[in-house]
């Protein structure tokens, strides 16, 4: 991304700032949120990724010695705090840092207009609360008309694991997947379905390891047309 010239006194400056810290202040200046689950990849120049990486693995050993673990001497323990970074940075939270993936796009040549269900979709997250495990499925039900895009069926799982690699929280994440393959295909109409296990449930807290959270997000002619939500509904559960 492009930016105004400093001059050498300021350049100098920055650079002895933490990647973090510029990325954020990048940001800041911007106006542009930087929630958990957004993505920041336009904010991020050439070898900071790696810098930060780097400040997550040496700030995520100093947790571990907060926990009085001795990862001096503990084998077990020793790289944990650089495996935490890469296994953070590079996999589950590369939605965060990474473009979108590519994604080919064609015509609607025949001018399809029937409903079309791709699912189930295994997901794969962290709550935003906790960063313990969300795992479960996703449902997208597509209406397309004579000016949408169509895309292929393994270029919804790619986009929809571009929005599910980031801290979540469910509610928000099906609204993303709506807003941005609403975007991309310009439909007649969009639905999404998820239903997940909560790991913050699972494993701490109430400790319940039987429940599911079910939600959805219907847009254009699935949320005004009752028979065809219905229609998608049903179908979802086919499966």
């Amino acid at each position: 991304m492009s930016q105004p010239l400093r001059d050498p006194a300021s350049i100098h400056h920055l650079a002895l700032l933490p990647a973090s810290q510029r990325v954020r202040d990048r940001l800041r200046s911007a106006g542009t949120r930087f929630h958990a689950n957004d993505n920041i990849a336009d904010f991020i120049e050439d070898g900071e990724l790696v810098a930060i990486e780097s400040e997550v693995a040496a700030k995520a050993e100093e947790m571990l010695r907060a926990l009085v673990i001795d990862v001096d001497n503990d084998h077990n323990t020793r790289d944990t705090g650089r495996r935490l970074a890469k296994m953070f940075v590079r996999e589950l939270f590369a939605g965060r840092y990474q473009q979108a993936p590519s994604i080919t796009e064609f015509p609607n040549a025949e001018r399809l207009n029937e409903l079309m269900i791709v699912g189930p979709l295994r997901v794969r997250s962290a709550c935003s609360h906790h960063l313990c495990p969300i795992m479960g499925r996703v449902w997208v039900g597509v209406l397309p008309d004579a000016n949408s895009n169509l895309i292929g069926l393994s270029k919804y799982a790619r986009l929809i694991d571009w929005v599910m690699s980031r801290p979540q929280i469910q509610e928000e994440a099906v609204s993303q997947i709506a807003n941005l393959l609403e975007q991309r295909l310009q439909p007649d109409g969009i639905a999404v379905v998820m239903e997940a296990d909560h790991y913050c449930m699972h494993w701490r807290g109430v400790k319940d390891d039987g429940s599911k959270m079910i939600n959805s997000v219907m847009r254009g002619r699935f949320l005004e047309d009752a028979s065809l939500r219905k229609e998608f509904l049903s179908l979802r559960h086919r499966d």
